[in-house]
């Protein structure tokens, strides 16, 4: 696809579709930059670029989901984290796009994450997706090098909430559901089909190639 209206962006980990703006997308960077892009046929325009907020030192974010609750618009996204001494970092806020066409995001929520399983050199957030009702899954693998072996699973790790007034509410379970495990596969995508119990996952497994599948993870 041809890339017009900005550069081409460095290391994209993420891209969310736009709640009820057909052909609208919103991609994310490693390093924390948000693209709001328009998808034309075979055609990509970047419409606005602009920081996420609260990024922090050695931040590096592979997720990123928005949810539409009352006409309001929230995003969710996660520095992925890395092994026992380093949790994810989960925020969230109302989302909006500035007459710039800009990410405009609200006061910012943060909490910690470390998940359940797998364990080792763990990405505790690869990807994050929110169910229709409002469950936070995320992806969480297991990357010891580019042979591996890797292991993965998806979680239910909490719920993403936004009232009628807008307020966004971030919250974590005090025990997070291990969904299905992956052994030998390194997922870094996961993402809930609307109107559907289907989640489609990505795995990157380097050495060994990588692969698209699905399960039905997204019925809660």
């Amino acid at each position: 696809m041809a890339w017009a209206g900005g550069s081409e962006p460095i290391d994209l980990e993420a891209i969310e579709a736009v709640p009820g703006t057909p052909g609208e997308y919103v991609a994310l960077a490693s390093r924390g930059l948000v693209y709001r892009l328009k998808a034309t046929g075979t055609r990509v325009e970047v419409l606005g670029t602009s920081p996420l907020p609260a990024i922090a030192d050695g931040d590096d974010y592979e997720s990123f989901a928005l949810t539409s609750r009352h006409g309001k618009t929230a995003a969710v996204w996660a520095d992925r984290g890395a092994g026992k001494d380093r949790p994810a970092t989960l925020r969230a806020a109302s989302f909006a796009f500035t007459k710039y066409g800009e990410a405009d995001f609200g006061p910012v929520t943060t909490v910690r994450y470390r998940t359940p399983y797998p364990s080792g050199p763990v990405r505790h957030a690869s990807d994050i997706s929110v169910t229709e009702s409002g469950h936070l899954l995320i992806g969480a693998a297991s990357d010891p090098g580019d042979d591996g072996p890797f292991d993965s699973a998806v979680v239910d790790a909490g719920t993403l909430s936004v009232t009628r007034t807008g307020k966004v509410r971030l919250g974590l379970s005090d025990s997070p559901e291990v969904l299905r495990k992956f052994k030998g596969h390194k997922i870094e995508a996961v993402e809930c089909v609307p109107n559907s119990r289907t989640a489609l996952l990505g795995t990157d497994d380097e050495n060994t190639g990588g692969a698209v599948n699905s399960a039905k993870l997204c019925g809660s």
